[in-house]
């Protein structure tokens, strides 16, 4: 059987991996240059098993007001002239009630868990080096609103999952991070979620995709697919290729792993509610070990993300909703910047520069993963922010689907059918 993969982020790739090994014919079609060039290239770092949250919680449509008007706020809003981005954010909205919030929390730590347990296998399998670190996510609370907020909504969650955690008073935060107890009175408290890890994305995919090569896979670069090739039969429409480069490239099975550009693909054929979220990044050198974080951290108020990534800190976060704009705005890289500088001042060099991303958002915070109306086409994309996270749970339960294995989880409810 031959399956064409569309896109050679770490989703596309590491689903390239999982078929490979499975003895499929692969072929990776990739516009860039190279893996992992967009949205995996530069992101926060963490492997957030235990946070998996959608952004749509019911204190949001609140908060988001609130962040608008405030000091380095982690939100900023800019009308892009379309249609979709106004039907987009009414279904967020739609998703921000208590309901619907469990309901998608739960498929998200249920493809989380998923996916540590494949991350773990690829581990053993595999000589992978990427950065990685096992030392946890700690999620800080400069509130104690924000503190209550988690033990009210999350806390069960993590509790009916079975997810391990450990909420801490504020002169328990250094016992986590020593590095901490220079700005513990900034603090109220926090959330330590002791299974997460953290890691370097882009290295792990171009690690997973050598992997996928060996096993006979084919990336073919500077690659852009123009269209899918669609046919009717049996009276029912059903892809057979990929109209890329001015050629046809012919497959089985086809994998739309575009991340935020695979709507414009599928337009025409599906309606697909994955939006463009631009976050921010920036990379600072280790400069004394003592004052740096030891794994993660999760700045709630400002929805920053602080990693460690061997000796550099990868400092991320922002949802700036504007459409397919990836010019670098100089506030937000100021307020990583802030955010660095006052939990750990004495830590680093200056950081090297600044690089933003578009995270595939769907309005209710769960990756679209399954198969489509279209015979033969399937989804990988919409992971947000934690496409690094689901990665490898996202590519082992595609491959199954697609070489007609039962999963190992449940995910009848993951595919684009839900949104019917």
């Amino acid at each position: 059987m031959s399956v064409i993969i569309l896109g050679a982020g770490v989703i596309g790739s590491t689903l390239a991996y999982y078929l490979a090994k499975n003895g499929q014919e692969v072929t990776v079609l990739e516009r860039q240059s190279n893996v992992a060039l967009e949205t995996s290239f530069a992101n926060a770092g963490q492997i957030s098993y235990g946070y998996s949250s959608p952004w749509a919680a019911p204190r949001v449509p609140l908060r988001a007001v609130q962040w608008l008007i405030q000091e380095h706020p982690p939100l900023a809003i800019k009308p892009d002239g379309t249609l979709f981005q106004l039907e987009w954010a009414i279904k967020f909205l739609n998703n921000c009630r208590k309901s619907k919030y469990l309901i998608n929390k739960e498929r998200m730590l249920r493809i989380a868990e998923y996916s540590k347990a494949c991350l773990a296998d690829i581990k053993t399998e595999e000589n992978i080096n990427y950065d990685g670190g096992n030392l946890g996510t700690l999620q800080i609370f400069r509130k104690e609103q924000q503190l209550q907020a988690v033990l009210d909504k999350d806390i069960p969650v993590l509790e009916s999952n079975n997810i391990p955690h450990q909420v801490l008073l504020r002169h328990e935060i250094a016992q986590i991070e020593p590095a901490l107890s220079h700005v513990q009175h900034k603090i109220a408290g926090g959330l330590h979620l002791p299974h997460d890890e953290t890691g370097d994305c882009f290295m792990f995919t171009n690690s997973i995709a050598e992997k996928a090569q060996k096993l006979g896979a084919k990336f073919i670069f500077n690659c852009n697919a123009e269209k899918l090739l669609v046919k009717y039969q049996s009276g029912r429409k059903q892809v057979y290729g990929v109209y890329a480069n001015n050629q046809e490239i012919l497959g089985d099975n086809v994998v739309v792993a575009l991340g935020s550009y695979s709507r414009s693909l599928l337009e025409g054929l599906l309606d697909l509610p994955v939006y463009p979220v631009k976050g921010y990044s920036i990379t600072a050198d280790i400069t004394n070990e003592s004052m740096a974080p030891q794994s993660t951290i999760l700045d709630e108020h400002y929805k920053i993300a602080l990693t460690r990534l061997n000796k550099r800190i990868r400092v991320g976060g922002m949802a700036h909703i504007s459409g397919f704009d990836k010019t670098i705005d100089s506030n937000k890289v100021d307020t990583l910047n802030f955010v660095l500088q006052d939990l750990f001042p004495k830590a680093y060099n200056e950081s090297k520069g600044a690089w933003a991303g578009l995270r595939p958002a769907t309005p209710d915070g769960t990756p679209i993963i399954g198969n489509t109306s279209i015979n033969n086409l399937w989804l990988s994309t919409g992971h947000g922010t934690l496409g690094w996270t689901m990665a490898c749970g996202s590519g082992k339960l595609l491959s199954d689907l697609i070489l007609g294995k039962a999963p190992e989880i449940q995910a009848h409810d993951l595919s684009l059918n839900r949104y019917r």
